[in-house]
């Protein structure tokens, strides 16, 4: 089995069931100083993630499997878990290749990580990805509950060291079929004791992060201003209808659905609104001129071939791993005169509202609202307020500053649930997961500890 990250998913999928792997895992040695595969002819992938800092940050645990009835390549990614349990949603998605699969996963979760962090969750950070186009037709309703039965099982079987929730592709009503198949999973419907869709908590989180940036800039508010927002779908839309709410002057959005502007016109009448029906990875909207851009579809959009192009004063959406590469996008920003607000320190509050509905749901929760408000010196404006500031004083980017708070923040350890998800893997890796085993020793040993 070699150039493994070259496959498609599907070619993936099959090979795999040809070896007869059904369920992997890649876990990081922390004795070793190594990622260690669950299958010798899986230690190609475990080479690449070793070997390549841009993405692989330790991360505790990936743990992919076959789903037996439907056949799509369903993950869980852990990256961190000294807080506590990981946390973040699943994704379904359309992936080319198993390294960008692969890559997704584990910069989702390690952004989840500094997510959870900056918003004071104690939790840890995890992502689902799940890849599209590997399986029967999953645009038939039945089939397409089945595939979320499947990831729900694979959260039973993981012992809860992630905690699933909604994302990219998925749905509330899909959220239900996971629930349906383990405990571990937020953004239930309300109807089931949960939240429902986060979507709209997260809108309200990106426009406190605007605020903050207008204000930084000495711009006033969003009151008359241009905003363009890539995707339209569940955060863009309720993010629309919040800008409409404060008085913006136009809209300029883009989408992959042709109905978007339609449903849009109907809900927003009166919003000066342009949208821009675009093909898949078309990113053209990014150099809009307008005040604000605001990414809320996929990451990896702000690099080489977008930055120059960008017309807008500030960047600031609701969209994952925004940065195609975080160790020169943040600068290349910087240079051109763009504020780029960090997407973990803005769009926390899907993830607040998933750990409330944890703790038990709360129609106006305190501890949720405070998150948006101006008084709390950890709210998304007051802390983005912070990052900004000391930005602006030590010259480095938002990004690092924002960063640096977040790391230093994760590796703070859960009085109780410190390393939880460390543990659970130990004991997945010792009971031979992959292989469907009774317990044993534990050939591997992990940790969660701070490295030197």
């Amino acid at each position: 089995m070699t150039d493994l990250v070259d496959l498609s998913p599907s070619a993936f999928k099959d090979l795999l069931v040809s070896e007869g792997i059904r369920r992997f895992f890649l876990v990081w040695d922390d004795e070793r100083g190594e990622v260690r595969a669950s299958h010798p002819q899986l230690e190609p992938l475990a080479r690449m993630l070793g070997n390549d800092p841009r993405d692989f940050d330790r991360h505790e645990g990936f743990f992919v499997q076959v789903a037996p009835d439907t056949g799509v390549l369903q993950g869980a990614s852990v990256h961190r878990t000294c807080r506590g349990q990981a946390a973040g949603g699943v994704r379904f998605w359309r992936y080319d290749t198993v390294e960008e699969y692969l890559r997704d996963g584990l910069r989702l979760a390690r952004g989840m990580t500094h997510k959870n962090a900056l918003a004071g969750l104690w939790w840890g950070g995890g992502k689902g990805v799940m890849a599209r186009g590997t399986g029967r037709d999953e645009c038939d309703p039945a089939v397409r509950r089945r595939i979320y039965e499947e990831y729900g099982e694979l959260m039973t079987s993981l012992r809860g060291c992630y905690v699933t929730a909604e994302d990219v592709g998925t749905s509330v009503e899909d959220m239900a079929a996971i629930f349906s198949k383990t405990r571990f999973t937020t953004c239930i419907p309300t109807a089931l004791g949960g939240s429902g869709n986060p979507s709209a908590p997260t809108a309200r989180g990106v426009v406190r992060g605007m605020e903050a940036a207008l204000h930084s800039l000495a711009m006033g508010d969003l009151k008359g201003k241009t905003v363009a927002v890539q995707g339209l779908g569940h955060v863009g839309e309720p993010l629309v209808g919040l800008l409409h709410e404060r008085g913006v002057g136009r809209v300029v959005g883009s989408d992959i659905d042709p109905g978007r502007e339609e449903a849009l016109r109907k809900r927003f009448p009166g919003l000066d609104l342009t949208v821009r029906v675009v093909e898949r990875r078309d990113n053209s909207l990014l150099g809009e001129e307008a005040d604000i851009v605001s990414p809320c579809a996929t990451g990896a959009i702000l690099g080489p071939e977008t930055i120059p192009r960008f017309r807008a004063s500030i960047v600031c959406g609701a969209a994952n791993n925004q940065l195609e590469d975080p160790e020169r996008d943040d600068v290349r920003l910087q240079e051109a005169g763009v504020l780029y607000m960090p997407d973990f320190l803005v769009n926390r509050m899907g993830i607040v509202n998933c750990a409330d509905e944890a703790s038990g749901y709360v129609d106006g929760d305190p501890s949720f609202e405070q998150h948006l408000g101006d008084t709390w010196d950890n709210s998304i404006y007051r802390l983005s307020l912070r990052v900004l500031d000391e930005a602006r004083r030590t010259g480095k980017t938002p990004a690092r500053v924002a960063l640096a708070l977040a790391e230093e923040r994760s590796f703070e350890t859960h009085p109780i649930q410190g390393h939880r998800g460390v543990r659970i893997i130990r004991s997945l890796v010792a009971s031979d997961w992959a292989r469907g085993r009774g317990p044993g020793p534990a050939p591997i040993t992990t940790s969660g500890q701070k490295r030197p």
